[in-house]
């Protein structure tokens, strides 16, 4: 279960496993909300069908905030069959906007430097532009239904 947001407007700091409907039922409370868990599904089922089991959620999208602008993701890369990943997945390049266009947010590798100081994806989702800590959300694949 996922716990109650913090007076920020935050998850509590550490990584909250989910299952999708939690996920869906949490975060899809608007129309705007539900467009953007639609392109994250078609994202996660993509990352399944190539061996990922796990995905990480964060951004505005896992806060109180009405109206994020996108959801941010990173995925687990064990597993994963490079020759079967929708080439978007990898296409990082400034402002991911291939991503945004096709899943309606931007997602990487759960390990590559996300940042200058060389925090993996996986660390930088976990502190706010303060370095305080934050939540995420964990979603196991082999349980999308």
């Amino acid at each position: 279960m996922l716990p109650d947001f913090t007076l920020d407007g935050l998850l509590p700091p550490g990584i909250h496993e989910a299952e999708w409907d939690e996920v869906v039922a949490r975060f899809g409370y608007n129309l705007w909300r539900m467009s953007l868990l639609s392109g994250l599904r078609d994202a996660l089922e993509s990352l399944r069908n190539a061996g990922c089991r796990t995905v990480y959620i964060d951004g505005s999208f896992v806060t109180s905030k009405e109206l994020p602008g996108d959801f941010d993701a990173c995925w687990e890369e064990d597993g994963v069959d490079g020759s079967a990943l929708d080439p978007v997945l990898l296409d990082l390049r400034p402002k991911r906007l291939a991503q945004k266009l096709k899943y309606r947010g931007e997602l990487f590798p759960a390990s590559i430097p996300a940042d200058p100081s060389g925090l993996s994806f996986l660390e930088f989702f976990q502190t706010t532009e303060t370095n305080a800590p934050k939540g995420i959300v964990k979603i196991d694949l082999e349980g999308l239904t």
